[in-house]
């Protein structure tokens, strides 16, 4: 099974308006991940399902999602869409 994708992220301290503190999470940038392949979206297609094909793991549907970070999430698996997928 893959890390967690928050694995080893870098954590901030930031101040609260009521004079607390509060550990958030640096925004992850990363530069896309290469595709092992590319696959054309069918109907009934669901990225969870593709990440189970892919990667054997149902988890692992970020893991698309890094692959295609310019892809809009609500319509990634929209029939006809061609998106990469990872290797393993």
């Amino acid at each position: 099974m893959t890390a967690s994708r928050y694995a080893g992220q870098a954590v901030v301290t930031v101040g609260q308006d009521d004079g607390t503190t509060r550990q958030l999470g640096v925004p992850r940038v990363a530069p896309p991940l290469p595709a092992a392949l590319t696959y054309t979206v069918r109907d009934g297609d669901r990225i969870d399902l593709l990440a189970g094909a892919a990667l054997s793991d149902t988890t692992g549907w970020w893991r698309i999602g890094d692959v295609n970070p310019w892809a809009d999430p609500l319509t990634t698996t929209a029939p006809g869409n061609v998106i990469g997928l990872p290797g393993d």
